[in-house]
Protein backbone atom coordinates (compact mmCIF):
# COMPACT_ATOMS: atom_id res chain seq x y z
CA UNK A 1 0.00 0.00 0.00
CA UNK A 2 1.34 3.52 -0.52
CA UNK A 3 -0.20 4.39 2.28
CA UNK A 4 -3.37 5.48 4.54
CA UNK A 5 -6.33 8.23 5.04
CA UNK A 6 -8.61 9.04 6.89
CA UNK A 7 -12.31 8.84 5.48
CA UNK A 8 -14.43 9.91 8.16
CA UNK A 9 -15.11 11.28 11.21
CA UNK A 10 -17.86 10.21 14.64
CA UNK A 11 -17.96 11.36 18.13
CA UNK A 12 -20.01 10.73 21.16
CA UNK A 13 -20.29 12.83 24.58
CA UNK A 14 -22.73 11.70 27.52
CA UNK A 15 -25.82 14.38 28.00
CA UNK A 16 -24.85 15.32 31.13
CA UNK A 17 -23.05 18.84 31.28
CA UNK A 18 -21.69 19.91 34.34
CA UNK A 19 -20.44 23.65 34.68
CA UNK A 20 -18.12 25.67 36.71
CA UNK A 21 -20.77 26.60 38.88
CA UNK A 22 -21.32 22.91 39.72
CA UNK A 23 -17.58 21.68 40.94
CA UNK A 24 -17.76 25.13 42.81
CA UNK A 25 -20.30 23.25 44.67
CA UNK A 26 -17.89 20.36 45.25
CA UNK A 27 -14.76 22.39 45.90
CA UNK A 28 -13.65 25.91 46.97
CA UNK A 29 -13.43 27.28 43.33
CA UNK A 30 -15.49 29.67 41.20
CA UNK A 31 -15.87 29.81 37.24
CA UNK A 32 -13.59 32.53 37.06
CA UNK A 33 -10.79 31.07 38.49
CA UNK A 34 -11.26 27.90 36.32
CA UNK A 35 -11.60 29.81 33.42
CA UNK A 36 -8.43 31.45 33.85
CA UNK A 37 -6.33 28.28 35.67
CA UNK A 38 -7.54 25.92 32.34
CA UNK A 39 -10.14 27.84 29.85
CA UNK A 40 -12.64 25.41 30.89
CA UNK A 41 -16.18 26.56 30.96
CA UNK A 42 -18.00 22.99 30.94
CA UNK A 43 -17.58 19.07 30.86
CA UNK A 44 -19.61 16.43 30.09
CA UNK A 45 -19.73 13.24 33.03
CA UNK A 46 -20.56 9.77 31.96
CA UNK A 47 -23.72 8.35 34.16
CA UNK A 48 -24.13 4.57 33.45
CA UNK A 49 -22.05 4.56 29.89
CA UNK A 50 -18.89 2.50 30.00
CA UNK A 51 -16.05 3.21 27.89
CA UNK A 52 -16.82 0.43 25.14
CA UNK A 53 -20.26 1.96 25.08
CA UNK A 54 -18.91 5.45 23.95
CA UNK A 55 -16.55 4.10 21.94
CA UNK A 56 -18.50 2.18 19.97
CA UNK A 57 -21.23 5.02 20.19
CA UNK A 58 -18.53 7.83 18.40
CA UNK A 59 -17.64 4.36 16.24
CA UNK A 60 -20.70 3.67 14.68
CA UNK A 61 -21.08 7.79 14.05
CA UNK A 62 -18.04 7.43 12.02
CA UNK A 63 -18.86 4.21 10.23
CA UNK A 64 -22.04 5.72 8.95
CA UNK A 65 -20.38 8.82 7.88
CA UNK A 66 -17.94 6.74 5.61
CA UNK A 67 -20.43 4.97 3.50
CA UNK A 68 -18.46 1.64 4.55
CA UNK A 69 -20.22 -0.92 6.84
CA UNK A 70 -19.29 -2.96 9.66
CA UNK A 71 -18.41 -5.94 7.04
CA UNK A 72 -15.70 -3.85 5.38
CA UNK A 73 -13.97 -2.99 8.86
CA UNK A 74 -10.71 -5.78 9.69
CA UNK A 75 -9.27 -4.10 12.16
CA UNK A 76 -10.39 -1.87 15.32
CA UNK A 77 -7.80 0.16 17.58
CA UNK A 78 -8.78 1.71 20.91
CA UNK A 79 -6.49 4.34 22.60
CA UNK A 80 -7.92 4.46 26.76
CA UNK A 81 -6.05 4.41 29.99
CA UNK A 82 -9.52 4.54 32.16
CA UNK A 83 -11.03 0.77 31.00
CA UNK A 84 -11.79 -0.73 34.26
CA UNK A 85 -11.77 -4.23 32.61
CA UNK A 86 -8.98 -5.90 31.88
CA UNK A 87 -10.63 -8.48 29.28
CA UNK A 88 -12.08 -8.39 27.14
CA UNK A 89 -10.03 -5.69 25.73
CA UNK A 90 -12.43 -2.59 24.72
CA UNK A 91 -11.84 -3.00 21.12
CA UNK A 92 -13.48 -6.46 21.06
CA UNK A 93 -16.26 -5.12 22.93
CA UNK A 94 -16.96 -2.43 20.20
CA UNK A 95 -16.47 -4.87 17.32
CA UNK A 96 -19.30 -7.14 19.31
CA UNK A 97 -21.27 -4.28 19.88
CA UNK A 98 -21.09 -3.25 15.60
CA UNK A 99 -21.16 -6.42 14.32
CA UNK A 100 -17.69 -6.31 12.99
CA UNK A 101 -16.91 -10.06 12.10
CA UNK A 102 -13.03 -10.94 13.20
CA UNK A 103 -10.98 -8.22 12.96
CA UNK A 104 -7.92 -7.34 14.68
CA UNK A 105 -8.64 -6.03 18.36
CA UNK A 106 -6.22 -4.60 20.48
CA UNK A 107 -6.44 -1.29 23.10
CA UNK A 108 -3.57 1.22 23.35
CA UNK A 109 -2.44 3.09 26.36
CA UNK A 110 0.15 5.70 26.38
CA UNK A 111 -2.96 8.32 27.54
CA UNK A 112 -3.48 11.35 26.08
CA UNK A 113 -1.14 11.09 22.96
CA UNK A 114 -3.15 7.45 22.56
CA UNK A 115 -5.05 8.63 19.56
CA UNK A 116 -1.88 9.40 17.84
CA UNK A 117 -0.10 6.99 18.57
CA UNK A 118 -3.36 4.70 17.81
CA UNK A 119 -3.47 6.13 13.92
CA UNK A 120 0.44 6.11 13.55
CA UNK A 121 -0.09 2.54 14.50
CA UNK A 122 -3.26 1.61 11.90
CA UNK A 123 -1.37 4.03 9.34
CA UNK A 124 1.54 1.56 9.29
CA UNK A 125 -0.43 -1.51 9.17
CA UNK A 126 -2.05 -0.51 6.33
CA UNK A 127 0.78 0.28 4.73
CA UNK A 128 1.88 -2.64 5.37
CA UNK A 129 -0.92 -4.94 4.10
CA UNK A 130 -2.40 -6.32 7.29
CA UNK A 131 -5.70 -3.72 7.28
CA UNK A 132 -7.22 -2.39 4.41
CA UNK A 133 -10.11 -0.69 6.75
CA UNK A 134 -10.03 0.31 10.22
CA UNK A 135 -11.38 1.80 13.10
CA UNK A 136 -9.16 4.40 15.47
CA UNK A 137 -11.14 5.21 18.46
CA UNK A 138 -9.98 7.44 21.36
CA UNK A 139 -12.62 7.05 24.42
CA UNK A 140 -12.10 7.75 28.62
CA UNK A 141 -13.98 7.84 31.50
CA UNK A 142 -11.97 9.75 33.33
CA UNK A 143 -14.67 10.35 36.09
CA UNK A 144 -14.35 7.13 37.31
CA UNK A 145 -10.42 7.83 38.30
CA UNK A 146 -11.07 11.51 39.42
CA UNK A 147 -10.99 12.20 42.97
CA UNK A 148 -14.21 14.59 43.24
CA UNK A 149 -12.59 16.42 46.33
CA UNK A 150 -9.47 17.51 45.01
CA UNK A 151 -9.46 20.96 43.59
CA UNK A 152 -6.12 20.47 41.19
CA UNK A 153 -7.93 17.74 39.06
CA UNK A 154 -11.71 17.52 39.30
CA UNK A 155 -12.41 20.59 37.40
CA UNK A 156 -10.19 19.34 34.54
CA UNK A 157 -11.40 16.08 33.51
CA UNK A 158 -14.45 14.84 31.54
CA UNK A 159 -15.80 11.67 29.58
CA UNK A 160 -16.42 11.29 25.87
CA UNK A 161 -15.26 9.34 22.52
CA UNK A 162 -13.82 10.60 19.40
CA UNK A 163 -13.34 7.50 16.32
CA UNK A 164 -12.05 7.75 12.11
CA UNK A 165 -12.13 5.40 9.82
CA UNK A 166 -9.08 5.00 7.93
CA UNK A 167 -8.69 3.10 5.02
CA UNK A 168 -5.91 2.37 2.36
CA UNK A 169 -4.89 5.50 -0.44
CA UNK A 170 -5.33 3.98 -3.57
CA UNK A 171 -2.04 4.78 -5.51
CA UNK A 172 -3.39 7.86 -7.41
CA UNK A 173 -4.34 9.48 -4.64
CA UNK A 174 -2.62 11.78 -2.44
CA UNK A 175 -1.14 10.09 1.27
CA UNK A 176 -3.81 11.10 4.21
CA UNK A 177 -1.44 10.60 6.86
CA UNK A 178 1.87 11.87 7.27
CA UNK A 179 4.53 9.68 9.44
CA UNK A 180 4.39 9.47 12.56
CA UNK A 181 6.57 11.54 15.12
CA UNK A 182 6.35 9.70 18.24
CA UNK A 183 8.63 9.24 21.82
CA UNK A 184 8.47 9.10 25.81
CA UNK A 185 10.03 11.44 28.71
CA UNK A 186 10.33 8.03 30.67
CA UNK A 187 11.99 9.65 33.57
CA UNK A 188 9.42 12.21 33.96
CA UNK A 189 6.67 9.17 33.49
CA UNK A 190 5.42 10.19 37.47
CA UNK A 191 3.99 13.42 36.41
CA UNK A 192 0.65 11.82 35.09
CA UNK A 193 -0.53 8.97 36.94
CA UNK A 194 -3.45 6.66 37.95
CA UNK A 195 -1.74 4.09 39.89
CA UNK A 196 -2.98 1.31 42.27
CA UNK A 197 -6.35 -0.75 41.88
CA UNK A 198 -8.53 2.06 43.00
CA UNK A 199 -6.91 4.67 41.67
CA UNK A 200 -7.60 8.42 41.09
CA UNK A 201 -5.65 10.61 38.39
CA UNK A 202 -2.97 12.17 39.86
CA UNK A 203 -0.60 15.24 37.72
CA UNK A 204 2.21 17.24 38.95
CA UNK A 205 0.94 20.43 37.00
CA UNK A 206 3.74 22.49 36.63
CA UNK A 207 6.20 20.23 35.18
CA UNK A 208 3.43 19.16 32.47
CA UNK A 209 2.69 22.84 32.15
CA UNK A 210 6.48 23.75 31.43
CA UNK A 211 7.33 20.50 29.33
CA UNK A 212 4.62 21.05 26.99
CA UNK A 213 4.90 24.81 26.46
CA UNK A 214 8.65 24.57 25.93
CA UNK A 215 9.74 20.79 24.38
CA UNK A 216 6.62 20.14 22.37
CA UNK A 217 6.79 22.84 19.39
CA UNK A 218 9.72 21.78 17.81
CA UNK A 219 8.09 17.80 17.80
CA UNK A 220 5.15 19.11 16.11
CA UNK A 221 7.55 20.67 13.80
CA UNK A 222 8.97 17.33 12.91
CA UNK A 223 5.45 16.04 11.78
CA UNK A 224 4.97 19.03 9.60
CA UNK A 225 8.64 17.83 8.03
CA UNK A 226 8.10 14.40 7.85
CA UNK A 227 4.60 14.89 5.31
CA UNK A 228 6.22 17.81 3.44
CA UNK A 229 3.84 20.33 4.85
CA UNK A 230 5.29 23.78 5.40
CA UNK A 231 3.60 25.18 8.31
CA UNK A 232 2.12 27.78 6.96
CA UNK A 233 0.26 25.38 4.75
CA UNK A 234 -2.02 24.11 7.91
CA UNK A 235 -5.84 24.67 7.74
CA UNK A 236 -5.89 23.72 11.44
CA UNK A 237 -4.04 22.69 14.40
CA UNK A 238 -5.56 19.79 16.97
CA UNK A 239 -3.53 19.46 19.85
CA UNK A 240 -4.53 17.46 23.32
CA UNK A 241 -6.95 19.02 24.80
CA UNK A 242 -5.21 19.99 27.91
CA UNK A 243 -5.19 22.95 29.23
CA UNK A 244 -5.75 26.44 27.28
CA UNK A 245 -2.86 27.77 28.09
CA UNK A 246 -0.61 25.18 27.11
CA UNK A 247 -2.91 24.61 23.86
CA UNK A 248 -1.81 29.29 23.08
CA UNK A 249 1.81 28.71 24.15
CA UNK A 250 2.85 25.30 21.70
CA UNK A 251 0.40 27.26 19.11
CA UNK A 252 2.33 30.16 19.49
CA UNK A 253 5.91 28.35 18.82
CA UNK A 254 4.78 27.16 15.94
CA UNK A 255 3.74 30.50 14.49
CA UNK A 256 0.72 29.17 12.31
CA UNK A 257 -1.68 32.30 12.63
CA UNK A 258 -3.29 31.20 9.30
CA UNK A 259 -4.61 28.30 10.67
CA UNK A 260 -7.89 27.38 13.11
CA UNK A 261 -6.58 26.19 17.20
CA UNK A 262 -8.65 23.81 18.31
CA UNK A 263 -10.24 24.42 21.92
CA UNK A 264 -12.66 21.57 22.39
CA UNK A 265 -11.29 21.87 25.86
CA UNK A 266 -13.73 25.10 26.84
CA UNK A 267 -16.70 22.74 26.50
CA UNK A 268 -15.59 19.12 27.08
CA UNK A 269 -12.78 19.31 29.20
CA UNK A 270 -9.59 17.46 29.08
CA UNK A 271 -10.27 14.17 27.87
CA UNK A 272 -7.19 12.11 27.12
CA UNK A 273 -7.16 9.79 24.42
CA UNK A 274 -10.68 10.84 23.25
CA UNK A 275 -9.61 14.80 22.95
CA UNK A 276 -7.75 14.89 19.85
CA UNK A 277 -10.54 12.73 17.53
CA UNK A 278 -13.25 14.48 19.14
CA UNK A 279 -12.36 18.07 18.59
CA UNK A 280 -11.41 16.68 15.21
CA UNK A 281 -14.55 15.31 14.21
CA UNK A 282 -16.73 18.71 15.46
CA UNK A 283 -13.79 20.66 13.08
CA UNK A 284 -15.35 18.38 10.60
CA UNK A 285 -19.07 18.43 11.54
CA UNK A 286 -19.10 22.22 11.33
CA UNK A 287 -17.39 22.07 8.17
CA UNK A 288 -14.90 24.36 9.31
CA UNK A 289 -11.98 23.13 7.46
CA UNK A 290 -12.00 21.91 3.99
CA UNK A 291 -11.54 18.35 2.94
CA UNK A 292 -7.73 17.66 1.73
CA UNK A 293 -6.82 20.66 3.39
CA UNK A 294 -3.94 19.43 6.09
CA UNK A 295 -3.74 19.48 9.86
CA UNK A 296 -1.39 18.83 12.19
CA UNK A 297 -2.21 16.06 15.13
CA UNK A 298 -0.46 16.61 18.67
CA UNK A 299 -0.79 14.77 21.45
CA UNK A 300 1.10 14.56 24.95
CA UNK A 301 0.55 13.51 28.19
CA UNK A 302 1.02 10.85 30.70
CA UNK A 303 4.10 8.87 30.57
CA UNK A 304 5.34 11.26 29.24
CA UNK A 305 4.94 10.60 26.09
CA UNK A 306 3.99 12.30 22.89
CA UNK A 307 2.98 11.87 19.35
CA UNK A 308 1.61 13.94 15.77
CA UNK A 309 0.99 13.70 12.78
CA UNK A 310 -0.07 15.60 9.69
CA UNK A 311 -3.29 14.37 8.06
CA UNK A 312 -5.54 15.21 5.12
CA UNK A 313 -8.84 16.54 6.70
CA UNK A 314 -11.97 13.93 5.56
Amino acid sequence: MTGSRILSMGHYQPSRVVTNDDIAQLVETNDEWIRDRVGIVSRRIAGDETVADMAAAAADKALANSGLTATDIDLVVVATCTSIDRSPNVACRVAAKLGINAPGAFDLNTACSGFAYALGTVDHAIRAGASRNALVIGAEKLSDFTDWTDRSTCIIFADGAGAAVVTAAAEDEPVGIGPVVWGSVPERGDAVRIEGWRPYVAQEGQTVFRWATTALAPLALQACERAGVDPAELAAFVPHQANSRIIDGIAKRLNIPQAIIAKDIVESGNTSAASIPLALSKLVERREVPSGAPVLLFGFGGGLTYAGQVVRCP
